[in-house]
């Protein structure tokens, strides 16, 4: 690391050997996208689901039970985020165009960001209801909310096992996060039913319903950290920025790396930017150290989409605003 004195970021281009450019968002391409009958699997989903509403909505007013009101409004939220996901998925395999030179990744990026918004005003809703209903609390028809707490068991089950093998993808995973607490919750609301028809304390119906809305709440809360996050061109959780740095420095050649900035374009694909100092050389000598450089992202980054600015070694330094500190060649 060093100081570049105190000017502003000004390193003209006059100063540049080449510029690289690699990335795989055309032609060939990187992206471990959700594989084709994902887009299937949640249409399918979209009318089960509706179709749980229904039940879960008809068999919660005719058997007072909160819990299952709660589970049906719940469920409800999942109609939205479905049909968001589905068109996410399908707008994610559409190539770039001259606006969108990126092209659709960030079309799931941005359905978990709205799926998790719903999900957080929800379980507010879900709450305030139960404390009301634990205030106020009614009888329960514990046998019709048993058997339909096991039907939506089932539906929400089979959801979450069926995206399972796509939830690497945000957009997915928002959907598997939240089915799974469905089927969380249809467990919980089963053996509700079992304790309060046992027992005959009715409190527990909406104790169940606030622990069911606490955990969405928790849930929705996470995936929108992370949204926000990629969206906010955030560097990827799995990636140290300074360990990018060093590996590129290994390189023979590369004398000194910065303006480093790393950032999500959608699932799998990761995009980077840099500047790179190197001594002057030929222009074919030159774009070996390039395809070096892109070697080593995509084996142990798996960085796919780079642009690589190359700059003359050992001009005068006029500035410091460099994010982050430039990374030098240790000098042995």
């Amino acid at each position: 690391m060093h100081d570049h004195g105190s000017e502003g970021h000004n390193r003209s281009h006059d100063h540049s050997h080449g510029h690289g450019h690699s990335h795989g968002l055309g032609g060939h391409s990187h992206v471990s996208l959700p594989a084709e009958g994902m887009t299937l699997i949640l249409g399918g989903a979209v009318v089960a689901t509706f179709a749980l509403v229904g039940v879960e909505l008809v068999a919660g007013y005719a058997g007072h039970s909160i819990a299952l009101v709660s589970d049906a409004l719940h469920n409800l939220t999942d109609v939205p985020t479905l049909v968001l996901s589905w068109f996410a998925t399908r707008w994610a395999k559409k190539p770039p165009t001259p606006q969108k030179t990126y092209g659709y990744h960030r079309a799931g990026i941005l359905a978990a960001f709205v799926n998790a918004m719903l999900l957080s005003l929800v379980s507010i809703a879900l709450i305030y209801e139960s404390v009301v209903r634990l205030r106020s609390p009614v009888e329960v028809k514990t046998d019709l909310m048993l058997w339909v707490s096991v039907f939506a068991l089932l539906i929400n089950g089979g959801i979450t096992f069926a995206v399972t093998g796509g939830r690497r993808d945000l957009n997915v995973r928002s959907i598997w996060v939240h089915n799974l607490g469905d089927a969380l919750s249809n467990l919980a609301i089963i053996a509700g039913a079992i304790a309060i028809h046992y027992t005959g304390q009715s409190w527990v119906d909406p104790v169940i319903g606030m622990a069911i809305g606490a955990m969405v709440f928790w849930s929705g809360i996470g995936i929108l950290r992370e949204s926000t996050h990629i969206l906010l061109e955030g560097l990827p959780r799995s990636i140290d920025l300074e360990s990018v740095a060093r590996a590129m420095l290994r390189i023979t050649g590369v004398q000194e790396v910065h303006d480093v900035h790393i950032w999500t374009l959608g699932t799998d694909l990761n995009a980077l930017s840099c500047h790179i100092c190197i001594p002057d050389m030929h222009m074919e000598d030159s774009a070996k150290i390039l395809e070096q450089v892109h070697e080593i992202l995509e084996k142990e980054f798996k960085i796919t989409h780079t642009t690589i600015q190359f700059e003359r070694a050992g001009l005068a330094a006029d500035s410091n605003l460099y994010m982050p500190e430039p990374v030098q060649r240790s000098i042995s």
